[in-house]
C-alpha cells in the first residue's frame, strides 16, 4: 500500500506497490516519504477520482487508535499512538532544580508568586492534558495529508454517563440537555415523602419543624446524591451530626470512580469543539469489534469505528506504531555546578530521536557521545544493547527527529484475524 499525492500535494487514493515502483521508474512521481511510503506525481492527471474514506479515532488517555476505511469496508490504513505520560515529573524534577538553584545563589531576591502568565490563564489545561489533545488533532491532521478523509468518527468515551439514567438519548439527542442530576430537588421531595416529613435519628423529639435532607456519606467524601444516600434530619439533628455530637447507624453509598472517564470525556468534548467529527461510544465499539472477530488492540478499536459495523477487508497489514516525544532537549548544562555543556544541535550530523539506519535495521538516538559513538533504542523507548558500541561513522541517518517516533509492523496473525 502506497500512499499518492498529485502534483500540488493534495492526496489521491493509494495505489498498490507495483504501480508506485512503475512511477518512480518512469520518472512520474517522486517520493514524499517513507514511513509511511509516499509518492507525489510529477505530471497533472486530467482526472482526481476520489472514494469516500472515513477516519475512525479511537481516543485514548495513554494509547490512540487510528485507521481509515472505505465505503465497502476497505482497510487502507492503520496506527496506534502513545501518548506522552511523563510531562508532570519532568516539570516537578525542573521544579526541584530551579528551588535548589534559588537556594544556593538568589536567596536574596524577593520571592515572586504567580508571576508566569500561563498560569493565570482561565479554562486552562494542564500541560499532561494540553500534550494529550494535541497528540490526537496531529494524528487527524497528518491521515488527511495522505488520504483524501470525508468523514472523522471520534470514541470519546468507553460509555455514555446519560445514557445510564435515561436511555432515551441515545434515540433523542435532545435529552441531553437534562443532565444526570437534573431533577435533584425531585429526589429531595421523593426523599422527604418517603421518610414522612420526619427527623430519622430524633423521631420528632426536638420538634424541630425544619427539616433538611442530609448526605449519610459526605459530599467531600464522593457521597452519592441518590436517594440511598439521603436521609431526612430535623435541623438541630442535622447541626448537632456536623459537629459531631451525634453519629448515625446507617450505611450510605459513594459515586462510582470515574477518573479515567472524566478526563477521557475531556479529551473527547475538546476534540469534538475543534474538528468537524462525529461521536460514538466504547460500547459501540466493541460490539462491532466483537461481530467482526477481531481481537483487543487499539487500531483493531479504530478499525471497527470507521467502518460503522461493516466487515472489514484489510486492503494493507502494516500499522504504524508511533510514540510521541518532545519537541527539544532544555537542559543546557550538567553537573554539580553546571560547569558541563550539553551540546543540544548537531553532533557529527546527528541529533537526538533521530532515525538511523545501522546493521540493516532501524533504531533512534538515544545519547549521544562526543567521541563519536551513540546509544540506540526501539520505539518504545528502551535502550538496545549493542557490543561494540555503535558509532556514528556506521550509520546511516535515515530521517530527522519528529514530534513523534514512528515504526511500521506487519501483525503476525494479521491473516488469522481478517478471515
Amino acid at each position: 500500500m502506497v500512499y499518492v499525492l498529485n502534483v500540488y500535494g493534495k492526496p489521491l487514493m493509494p495505489c498498490s506497490s507495483v504501480i508506485a515502483r512503475l512511477l518512480l521508474k518512469q520518472g512520474k512521481a517522486k517520493v514524499k516519504g517513507r514511513t509511511p511510503f509516499t509518492i507525489q506525481l510529477l505530471y497533472k492527471t486530467e482526472t482526481e477520482y476520489v472514494q469516500s474514506l472515513t477516519h475512525g479515532l479511537d481516543s485514548g488517555s495513554a494509547k490512540v487508535g487510528s485507521a481509515v476505511s472505505g465505503e465497502k469496508g476497505n482497510i487502507v490504513y492503520m496506527a496506534q499512538i502513545e501518548t506522552r505520560n511523563d510531562i508532570s515529573k519532568k516539570m516537578q524534577q525542573r521544579s526541584k532544580y530551579r528551588r535548589n538553584r534559588r537556594n544556593r545563589k538568589t536567596r536574596y531576591r524577593k520571592a515572586r508568586w504567580l508571576n508566569r502568565k500561563n498560569s493565570m490563564k482561565k479554562d486552562r489545561f494542564s500541560p499532561t492534558m494540553t500534550s494529550k489533545i494535541h497528540a490526537h488533532v496531529r494524528e487527524m491532521k497528518f491521515v488527511q495529508t495522505v488520504l483524501p478523509i470525508s468523514k472523522t468518527i471520534i470514541e470519546t468515551a468507553t460509555f455514555d454517563p446519560h445514557a445510564l439514567k435515561n436511555p432515551a438519548v441515545l434515540t433523542n439527542k435532545w435529552l441531553y440537555q437534562k443532565g444526570i442530576n437534573y431533577g435533584y430537588a425531585n429526589t429531595k421531595a421523593y426523599v422527604l415523602t418517603r421518610d414522612g416529613y420526619c427527623c430519622q435519628h430524633c423521631k420528632g423529639k426536638t420538634k424541630d419543624k425544619r427539616l433538611e435532607v442530609h448526605h449519610i456519606i459526605f459530599r467531600s467524601e464522593n457521597g452519592s446524591d441518590e436517594e440511598d444516600n439521603l436521609l431526612t434530619l430535623c435541623k438541630t439533628c442535622h447541626d448537632a451530626l456536623h459537629r459531631g455530637e451525634i453519629v448515625l447507624k446507617k450505611k450510605g453509598k459513594k459515586k462510582g470512580q470515574l477518573n479515567h472517564a472524566t478526563q477521557m470525556n475531556s479529551i473527547g468534548s475538546q476534540l469534538l469543539k475543534r474538528t468537524h467529527a462525529e461521536e460514538t461510544f466504547g460500547f459501540v465499539t466493541k460490539e462491532h469489534r466483537q461481530l467482526m472477530r477481531l481481537p483487543k488492540e487499539h487500531y483493531f478499536d479504530a478499525v471497527a469505528i470507521a467502518t460503522q459495523g461493516k466487515e472489514p477487508t484489510f486492503k494493507t497489514s502494516t500499522v504504524l506504531f508511533k510514540k510521541c516525544v518532545p519537541d527539544g532537549d532544555y537542559q543546557q548544562t550538567k553537573g554539580v555546578r553546571s560547569e558541563q555543556v550539553i551540546p543540544t544541535g548537531k553532533l557529527f550530523g546527528f541529533r537526538k530521536f533521530d532515525k538511523v539506519q545501522y546493521k540493516g535495521n532501524d533504531y533512534f538516538i538515544k545519547g549521544r557521545m562526543s567521541t563519536g559513538y551513540a546509544i540506540l533504542m526501539d520505539t518504545e523507548g528502551d535502550k538496545v544493547d549493542l557490543k561494540p558500541i555503535p558509532k556514528f561513522s556506521k550509520m546511516k541517518r535515515v530521517s530527522a527527529r519528529k514530534s513523534w517516533m514512528t515504526i511500521p509492523k506487519i501483525i503476525p496473525s494479521f491473516y488469522s484475524c481478517a478471515t
